[in-house]
């Protein structure tokens, strides 16, 4: 099977972004692990697959593939690329796009200087809706990992997220805890660890180990679950910058009930084709 593809980055996260619109594509677990591979496929922290809808209210179906091989329910930065990849490969014309996903239903919409706004949707903050086991739903949560007790707060963006506060992100744990909180049987789909340190009301620094792929230089669902639990705590304004190792994105929300909006780059680094 011989594909086109482009690879993308959002903020140094990276992506082979493959249409399945115009061409056929098959892929399972072993193509997603070979395309994923850095020093045998193309390389990127996920695959990302444009469908057709399934529904008509929709415009694509977006579906996303972590480099373990496993399909998730969403990416922010992915969605951003997925808005420009549909433009640029001339599968729409429009700039606002309506996309289908595991997690929920997506709008983008494709701004000035390579910027996309997306519209991720409303915080889902209920445990049974993460999925998260806990008898009830709290600002935080104690979570047992290394023989400690870490304080976590806990939400999805249609794909599930811990947050942990910490003092400086530089010198955070990320290698120690991201893996062992990613894999903690507290969360049955495993979930995505952002460790969080608030330089301001308006200004965060973030650091993200994604499930199934690891630490990455930027994660937009991950931006937009700390800053929804720095609000829940009362110490972020509605608008923040975040700062990620990759470079910086706009959340903004405004509240229990509301969907949250992302706003940030997306770049296209080249296009090729590829044999699986």
């Amino acid at each position: 099977m011989r594909l086109r593809f482009s690879k993308m980055h959002g903020l140094g996260n990276d992506f082979v972004v493959i249409d399945g619109v115009s061409q056929k594509v098959r892929l399972n677990a072993d193509k997603v692990r070979h395309l994923a591979d850095r020093r045998f496929g193309v390389g990127c922290d996920q695959v990302l697959l444009v469908e057709s809808p399934t529904r008509p209210d929709r415009d694509f179906r977006y579906r996303i593939f972590n480099a373990d091989g496993r399909e998730v329910e969403n990416c922010g930065n992915g969605a951003r690329c997925f808005a420009r990849f549909v433009r640029d490969r001339r599968l729409t014309g429009k700039r606002t796009i309506y996309v289908q996903t595991a997690g929920g239903d997506l709008t983008l919409k494709v701004l000035n200087n390579d910027q996309v706004r997306v519209d991720m949707g409303v915080p889902q903050l209920e445990p049974a809706d993460i999925p998260f086991q806990a008898p009830g739903r709290a600002l935080t949560y104690p979570l047992e990992v290394n023989d400690r007790t870490v304080e976590i707060s806990a939400l999805s963006m249609g794909n599930p997220h811990a947050v942990i506060l910490v003092d400086d992100v530089a010198s955070a744990a990320v290698d120690e805890l991201g893996p062992v909180v990613a894999s903690h049987p507290r969360f049955p789909k495993g979930v995505n660890v952002g460790f969080m340190h608030i330089a301001s009301p308006t200004e965060i620094n973030l650091r993200v180990y994604e499930r199934g792929v690891g630490e990455t230089l930027a994660c937009g669902t991950g931006a937009c679950a700390a800053v929804v639990a720095g609000r829940l705590r009362q110490q972020l304004e509605t608008t923040v910058k975040v700062n990620l190792p990759g470079g910086q994105l706009s959340i903004r929300w405004q509240g229990d009930g509301q969907p949250v909006s992302m706003t940030g780059p997306a770049t296209t680094v080249f296009h090729g084709q590829v044999n699986l």
